[in-house]
């Protein structure tokens, strides 16, 4: 069984730091791009940051460049997000996704093919 597992959510004031874990099991995603999407209450499911299967080539979404961080470890397929200087408006639940042609880079979450359940990240002021 295919399984995309985020953990590292929680509560951090405003200014903080979080990060995501997105652990993979059930096959290899090695030679998957991944992404990281978010959504918020009553918003659409909005894309956040994708990396390549080598880990070589990032994309971000405008409102996270230069705060969030997307990286990976083929060795421990796992994928993580570094989220600093968090804003209150980033509040949201936080999916890691896989999309099996790992060298192009989506921001579309419907190019994605396996998804996990979510993790909540709430800021608060």
């Amino acid at each position: 069984q295919v399984q995309l597992v985020e953990s590292g959510g929680g509560l951090v004031q405003a200014g903080g730091s979080l990060r995501l874990s997105c652990a993979a099991s059930g096959r290899s995603f090695r030679s998957d791009a991944m992404g990281w999407f978010r959504q918020a209450p009553g918003k659409e499911r909005e894309f956040v940051a994708a990396i390549s299967w080598s880990g070589g080539t990032t994309l971000y979404a405008d409102s996270v460049k230069g705060r969030f961080t997307i990286s990976r470890d083929n060795g421990k397929n796992t994928v993580y997000l570094q989220m600093n200087n968090l804003k209150l408006e980033d509040t949201a639940v936080y999916y890691c996704a896989a999309e099996l042609d790992g060298s192009i880079l989506y921001r579309s979450k419907n190019r994605y093919d396996y998804w996990g359940q979510g993790t909540q990240v709430t800021v608060s002021s």
